[in-house]
């Protein structure tokens, strides 16, 4: 039996959209059905800034209503990664739900190390829902200033 399926050119830009979403870090939307509300998100990633100056690389990530014993940070093979759980929180009988946006669940975020960065004096603090990971730059690459003498 042969069954006709309306071609929607709007799925195929959600699709598109969600692909861009996962390939820079940002959790997936799908929209169920044509007109309802429903969100689901299969999954979710912290989004970070990083940023460097003369001394060091910072990496912060936004942890939302995680707890610091729930991330662990670790660097391995010159490959940074911060891996962590946000839990979803208990319903209450009485209460009703009316949406629910906010992600849930394990993360995992991985970034490669610089070459003139020293992945073996690595610091953390976290504070207020951001994390915050330092990465010192080596001695040999802070840039110097020679002065030339010309005679």
């Amino acid at each position: 039996m042969n069954t006709l399926t309306r071609w929607d050119p709007l799925s195929e830009l959600d699709d598109l959209q969600n692909r861009l979403s996962t390939l820079f870090g940002r959790a997936p939307v799908k929209q169920r059905g044509g007109n309802q509300e429903a969100l689901s998100v299969a999954q979710w990633a912290p989004l970070v800034d990083i940023s460097e100056d003369e001394k060091e690389y910072v990496i912060k990530a936004e942890l939302p209503e995680v707890k610091s014993d729930e991330v662990k940070i670790s660097v391995q093979n010159d490959v940074l990664s911060i891996t962590g759980e946000r839990k979803y929180e208990k319903e209450e009988k009485s209460k009703k739900v009316h949406r629910i946006e906010r992600a849930y669940g394990s993360f995992a975020r991985t970034f490669t190390v610089p070459e003139d960065a020293d992945a073996e004096q690595v610091s953390a603090e976290f504070k207020d829902g951001l994390l915050k990971v330092h990465l010192p730059k080596t001695h040999k690459a802070k840039p110097k200033s020679i002065e030339v003498k010309v005679g």
